[in-house]
């Protein structure tokens, strides 16, 4: 291989394959197309579902719900994903990428599918949602698009795993994977595991729809469907962890506390976190009571086990780098003196909290056998998983962005000082639109229906005016978090359009990494003192805490039901 395919990064010193940037570079402009066409679709739902406004009519309302769903969780997401693959593989390792030809092919069956997919929502009256369950039809094309992306997707997935052999082979590494190598490591075992259930329940569908396959279980369709949609998540939840560990390192120059603490909660995520997507069918006749029993006890709490692992590991990280740095003076000097003007920290720390606080506590809520019936099939679920999916995933993928386009596309930001702005200004609408949803949810409001007030309906329902008065919040926190996806996509394709055009050897104005701190840094910090982080060790408190008290009062909500209090 010819040293022409190589540059080396002035900020990071990194050894960037060429190839495989304009890959990384392919993938990430997908994905923020499509998300900025599913934010799109997301405006028309939430204004619908907004009572004063009631913005669409029935058809319109799940088309749009179905284009949004798909999109924003399925499209965008993958597609950003494969580029942290690729980065993560070849850039990490300082390493070709392999194959890049198959690299290419597989993005363009996933452009094609997602395409063909949505086509097939507007044009041909497929607005089945995106968990288009049987026996509801769509038409051929939306299984076809939708088959099309999974084997694109999967094609990237070989890639980086022969990309993995290649980094062995050659000996560009010593020792074990990077920590965050093995992260996306994680991430593409689960999504193997996920395109698989996918293809074994999309393509009998598929063959439903040409004629060829005269029947399709609907119980069967949900329990194999879940663990292609569910699963979905869990690649999103060890690939933005994977961007934590990262962003600590480059922000701070940060260690993990533990690798191989690190390494045994990500071999958990493979082990048990997929069953979790149970709590989708603990309604459901189909399965035993055993079997959800399981899931919903000893599995989830291995799987929570590993994300509070990840919860303390990765700010703790960050503490401990800044207080070597001598931000030793009360428990917090280091979160207040740390980069929070930086776009790509600050999405990351809101991200941290965000998903921990609101989508990991309801999350634990949810998978519960005898509290999930409170709030199964209400807005509550969509509220969940706007926590965990967005400022989770979204929020970190954001962060990651602002730091890949001086790096990878060699272009300054523009408007700096909107960039320092634009997670705030999402989040705070995320936020918003999680906590209202879930509020009305637990107060009844339906997930899937389309006039939340029944304005119209044969047999009309009034819910009470509190549960009312947070759809027309949710309905403000939507415009809200919409003006800063909107901003995020601006400034994104701005900045590679209109952005200072660095030169290869040119480093960026602002700094994009920071020195690792040294082990001597480290063990002076270690004589000074036995807890080298005790604000972490504070909010990890202040956060069991908080679960108990939620889970105790939803506890107490629901033995208010059975009418023995």
């Amino acid at each position: 291989m010819s040293d022409n395919n190589f540059r080396t990064c002035p900020d990071t010193g990194l050894l960037l394959h060429k190839p495989a940037l304009s890959l990384i570079k392919a993938n990430a402009v997908a994905a923020v197309v499509f998300l900025l066409v599913g934010g799109f679709m997301g405006l028309g739902v939430g204004l619908t579902r907004w009572p004063e406004v009631h913005l669409l009519g029935a058809q319109d309302f799940y088309t749009a719900l179905t284009g949004h769903g798909i999109n924003v969780l399925i499209f965008w997401i993958i597609f950003f994903e494969i580029a942290v693959l690729y980065f993560a593989s070849s850039a990490v390792l300082r390493v070709r990428l392999a194959a890049p030809k198959v690299a290419w092919a597989g993005f363009g069956l996933m452009v094609v599918g997602a395409l063909m997919n949505n086509y097939a929502v507007w044009k041909l009256n497929s607005a089945v949602m995106m968990t288009s369950y049987a026996p509801m039809p769509a038409h051929w094309s939306f299984y076809l698009g939708l088959i099309l992306f999974a084997v694109g997707a999967l094609l990237g997935c070989f890639v980086f795993l022969g990309t993995l052999v290649i980094a062995k082979k050659e000996k560009t590494y010593e020792g074990s994977l990077p920590l965050v190598t093995f992260g996306a490591l994680t991430a593409c075992i689960i999504a193997v595991f996920t395109i698989a259930s996918g293809a074994l329940i999309l393509l009998p569908t598929f063959f439903w729809q040409l004629g060829l396959v005269s029947h399709i279980d609907a119980g069967v369709y949900r329990l194999i469907w879940w663990a292609f949609g569910h699963s979905s998540q869990q690649i999103n939840v060890a690939t933005h962890i994977t961007i934590w560990y990262l962003v600590a390192s480059v922000m701070f120059g940060a260690k993990p506390l533990s690798e191989k603490v690190s390494r045994f909660a990500f071999l958990l995520y493979i082990a048990v976190l997929q069953i979790a997507s149970a709590h989708h069918l603990l309604v459901d006749p189909g399965v035993s009571a055993e079997w959800k029993m399981f899931n919903t006890s000893y599995a989830m709490y291995l799987a929570v086990m590993a994300s509070m692992v990840h919860g303390v590991t990765v700010p703790g990280a960050m503490e401990a780098a800044q207080r070597a740095r001598g931000f030793n003076n009360g428990l917090f000097e280091w979160l207040r003196k740390a980069p929070w003007g930086n776009p790509t920290f600050s999405s990351i720390m809101i991200s941290i909290f965000g998903f921990g606080f609101i989508g990991g506590i309801t999350g634990v809520m949810m998978g519960t056998e005898q509290l999930n019936l409170l709030i199964h099939n209400t807005l509550y679920v969509p509220g969940h998983f706007h926590a965990t999916v967005v400022l989770g995933t979204t929020l970190t993928f954001m962060g990651l962005t602002y730091w890949l386009v001086p790096i990878i596309f060699r272009r300054e930001l523009i408007f700096k000082k909107l960039c320092s702005m634009q997670p705030y200004i999402f989040s705070l609408g995320m936020v918003g639109v999680s906590m209202f949803m879930m509020g009305a949810g637990t107060m009844g409001v339906p997930r899937r229906h389309w006039d939340t007030s029944f304005t119209d309906a044969t047999f009309p329902y009034e819910f009470a005016s509190s549960a009312l008065a947070m759809m027309s919040l949710n309905g403000l926190s939507v415009v809200l978090a919409v003006i800063g996806g909107a901003m995020f996509c601006l400034l994104i394709v701005g900045s590679l359009l209109f952005g200072k055009k660095l030169a290869d050897d040119e480093k960026c104005s602002q700094q994009m990494i920071v020195p690792a701190v040294t082990d001597e840094q480290y063990a002076t910090l270690h004589k000074s003192t036995n807890n080298a982080i005790p604000g972490t060790f504070l909010l990890a408190m202040v956060f069991l805490a908080t679960f108990a008290a939620y889970y105790f009062i939803n506890w107490k909500y629901l033995s208010e039901t059975w009418g023995l209090s």
